[in-house]
């Protein structure tokens, strides 16, 4: 009797309805969002215009390039020296004399310059290096007073090149610019 019982069970069970498939539950929509490359597009002056390509894994400490990038085209369209609380003394001057240039010849820029490729190379304590691929051939260099562009244009303007910028986190938690690195290697498009 108890196998006829058994049995019966076993039968019944099989010929019950079909199990659904296995599907996994939904997450929450805050558990599963994917952090995805962003452009910025930052307005510097009328007619220029910095747009950063942020990876999908940003470090605030990339804004130390980002705005010190921005703050110094700042200074060469519109005379604002706010660039320079965003270097340390030992920057100060190359940073100075970069935009005194621009001053000197009576030269401005007008176009679209491109930051991609923003990465924190390095972290070791109090001090980061921040590497960006800077492309500039949006950009005309023109004479202030006209606005028309100058007819020999800088070899900035051609190709794409790595900016790297040394920083310092200072005593009031600030991080400014210490030094710069150039190079013509490593950036092509």
């Amino acid at each position: 009797m108890r196998r006829s019982l058994l049995a019966f069970l076993l039968l019944v069970a099989a010929c019950g309805p079909a199990d659904k498939p296995y599907a996994p539950r939904q997450m929450p929509t805050e558990a599963v969002a994917v952090r995805t490359p962003r452009t910025q597009t930052i307005k510097v002056g009328d007619d220029l215009q910095v747009l950063v390509e942020w990876p999908a894994q940003t470090d605030p400490v990339m804004k130390v390039l980002t705005g010190y990038y921005v703050g110094s085209w700042k200074a060469v369209v519109a005379g604002d020296d706010g660039y320079l609380s965003r270097v340390e003394e030992s920057a100060a001057r190359e940073a100075y004399d970069w935009v005194r240039g621009f001053a000197d010849e009576k030269r401005s820029v007008k176009g679209t310059a491109r930051l991609y490729a923003l990465r924190v190379a390095a972290v070791m304590g109090e001090g980061a290096q921040i590497n960006a691929c800077v492309d500039e051939s949006g950009l005309r260099l023109v004479a202030r007073d006209t606005g028309e562009a100058v007819a020999r244009q800088p070899s900035w303007t051609r190709a794409p090149y790595l900016q790297a910028v040394v920083a310092h986190r200072g005593d009031d938690g600030v991080w400014r610019v210490k030094g710069f690195r150039h190079s013509t290697e490593g950036c092509t498009r």
